[in-house]
């Protein structure tokens, strides 16, 4: 077999590095020990031959697909569970796996037991008190039960207030009847509750002595341990086909006036006692504790996906030549396009951004968590505020730069095996998952709303919201990185003002408080967003300036040139709302716009080395386009070839459908 060699094109892009890119790899994964532990990880799990797929995912059926995920799903759990460190606590372990992407080696479109590790083990911790922790963690940790987390219903998703299922308790048997009334109140979307989970954590309407008190969770079992059957008075099934998650098996559930046991209700935050009798916790909110969690989870899922996007179009975009830019050259790499490194680079640097960010935002969330546990809850609202609009500018800039890397290939983009189409599919629906993104807005804009009049009565601002106590105007224009963060404070800070003063208003010319809400409501999501512009570019800076000041020159002027890019590139993007609320001149913004240009200029030989330094396995990248040794158009070319159709020269249709219609024999 003839030896294969790197293509010159991404060769030659390699030698021209300035920086090394083990030392971004290290950079990236916070540290040598903590590469070389994912290394490992991933080599172990690589190496068994059972976890890769020899017939191509998209060409299983659905049912197949389905049937063939939960064959790895359990055989990468154990591979994963034999390399867990027990020295590590779960802070650490889930910290030093932020990097990891290795499960989209094994699953394209996911797994189906994601949601037992990400939200059902996450809920027993959150919501249950110490006997009922003992009992279920062991339980799931030990993959004994498969749980997952339903939530949303068919009519109601992100207004909790809204969801229909309730949990009747019933003194005289010590139990609660779990009950969907209407086809709106079945739950809706959980991955994993169609025809693999076995128990289940329900939100639902809690009623006792003929009290409504809220939604509250409850661990219900749903199918039989032994024979996985659905249990009396359970409803269960597969939502169907989807733009994406096709093997995470999201289902259904109704209840037909299933009863559970007392214990099974969550009562670290809320109790019922055997009377019936209802006892809040301190904060109701701690009830959506679990949703938190994900949503700074999903931060940084986003900014891995992005990277394995950008990492697939620029290499390929590296190979890739076409037109000409003098009729006497050669055609030239795509990559030398300004316009492709418009489209490119700023993913780049976004997946660096919320990499940071997420980062950063899961240390805030670890610190407040361990504030509940001893009972404090101040810094609570600010969390849930942060993780809010930080999952909506993720989600969303994710989904647009994922998209445009998908474009920027051209029509091989468009293929299945270029990978871009899944993982489009893989970011686009986090816009709604755990909170639809206008509501996230909203629910923003109501905490931001809060800190203003916080403000104006003299009370000190939580940290992220500090800035808005600044009245002092901009007096002239700065265009240094910093000087732009100040800027879009200041953005944020103009148009919360603005909504504020405009809600006001429509509630002084007479409508109530919910209608002149939904009158502002289109500026106030606006404020939300450039609040959480505000945040991101700032963490960015603070966070690469914190880390990188021990990094070598070259590498340190590399992250800096990103830092500088992102911020720019917003500054570009959001100059109507600079022109109202800072200084900014004509002059200003030409400078601007060269700066950004000279950027793209500087960064270009850096390109492959940047994507490189993701140090994202083609096994993991699953992509003919984004492989590392550049062979594309041979790639493709042994991709197609593994299409079924291809089996054979003639297909059986010729002979029972197209040659009689040819001849007219139809």
């Amino acid at each position: 077999m003839a030896k294969i060699t790197v293509n010159k094109d991404l060769a030659s892009e390699r030698a021209k590095c300035e920086f090394n890119v083990e030392e971004l790899t290290n950079y990236l994964d916070g540290g040598r020990e903590n590469t070389a532990r994912r290394r490992r990880m991933e080599d172990k799990v690589l190496s068994v031959k059972e976890l890769r797929d020899e017939i191509p995912e998209e060409y299983l059926s659905h049912k197949e697909k389905y049937e063939n995920a939960i064959r790895k799903a359990v055989l990468f759990y154990k591979v994963q569970k034999s390399l867990d460190d027990p020295n590590q606590s779960d802070h650490e372990r889930i910290r030093n796996s932020y990097r990891s992407t290795i499960t989209s080696a094994i699953f394209k479109d996911n797994s189906p037991l994601t949601l037992h590790i990400v939200m059902f083990i996450p809920a027993i911790i959150g919501q249950g008190n110490d006997e009922q922790r003992e009992y279920w963690l062991k339980r799931a940790k030990n993959m004994e039960i498969i749980g997952t987390y339903a939530q949303t219903e068919l009519g109601h998703g992100t207004f909790l207030r809204g969801l229909e299922t309730t949990a009747t308790y019933d003194p005289a048997t010590e139990e609660f009847v779990l009950h969907s009334p209407t086809l709106t109140a079945y739950k809706w979307w959980p991955g994993g509750l169609a025809h693999t989970a076995n128990y289940c954590v329900v939100m639902a309407i809690l009623y006792t002595k003929s009290k409504n008190c809220g939604i509250q969770p409850f661990i219900v079992q749903i199918r039989d341990e032994e024979t996985h059957m659905p249990l009396p008075g359970i409803k269960l099934g597969e939502i169907g086909a989807k733009l994406g998650y096709n093997t995470v098996n999201n289902g259904f559930l109704g209840f037909d006036n299933h009863r559970i046991p007392r214990d099974r209700m969550l009562m670290r935050n809320a109790q019922v006692s055997k009377d019936g009798t209802f006892t809040a916790g301190a904060n109701s909110k701690l009830t959506y504790g679990t949703m938190v969690y994900v949503r700074v989870l999903i931060v940084n899922n986003m900014a891995n996906l992005l990277a394995k996007a950008v990492t697939i179009a620029i290499r390929y975009s590296a190979v890739r030549r076409q037109s000409k830019l003098k009729p006497e050259d050669p055609e030239p790499q795509i990559l030398d396009y300004v316009t492709q490194q418009h489209k490119l680079f700023i993913g780049i640097a976004t997946s660096h951004a919320y990499s940071r960010t997420a980062l950063w935002l899961w240390d805030h969330y670890a610190k407040v968590t361990s504030e509940l546990n001893a009972g404090k809850l101040d810094n609570l609202p600010e969390l849930h505020s942060l993780a809010c609009c930080l999952k909506v500018l993720s989600s969303v800039d994710a989904a647009v730069f994922v998209e445009r890397s998908r474009l920027a290939c051209g029509g091989h983009g468009y293929m299945l095996s270029s990978n871009l189409p899944q993982t489009y599919g893989l970011v686009t629906p986090a816009s709604t998952f755990e909170g639809e993104n206008t509501v996230l807005l909203l629910q923003v804009a109501r905490s931001l709303v809060k800190a203003w009049q916080q403000m104006l009565n003299g009370r000190q601002l939580a940290p992220s919201m500090a800035y808005l106590a600044d009245q002092k105007q901009l007096d002239r224009w700065d265009g240094s990185v910093n000087g732009i963060i100040r800027a879009f404070q200041k953005v944020a800070r103009g148009k919360l003002a603005f909504s504020v003063a405009n809600f006001e208003k429509y509630q002084k010319m007479g409508l109530s408080r919910e209608d002149a809400w939904n009158k502002a409501s289109v500026q106030l999501t606006a404020a939300a967003e450039s609040h959480g512009r505000a945040i991101v570019v700032q963490v960015f800076k603070t966070e690469t300036d914190r880390i990188a000041s021990s990094l070598s020159p070259p590498l340190r002027k590399a992250l800096d040139q990103l830092v500088e890019l992102f911020t720019l590139y917003w500054a570009l993007e959001r100059l109507g709302d600079l022109l109202l609320y800072s200084p900014l001149s004509e002059v200003d913004v030409r400078d601007m716009q060269a700066r950004y240009e000279e950027l793209l200029e500087k960064i270009r030989p850096n390109a492959v080395g940047l994507v490189d330094g993701f140090d994202i396995r083609d096994e993991i990248l699953n992509s003919a386009l984004g492989a590392y040794d550049g062979r594309v158009y041979e790639r493709l070319m042994e991709e197609a070839l593994k299409s079924p159709l291809n089996a054979e020269p003639v297909n059986s249709s010729f002979h029972k459908y197209l040659k009689p219609f040819m001849q007219g024999k139809l």
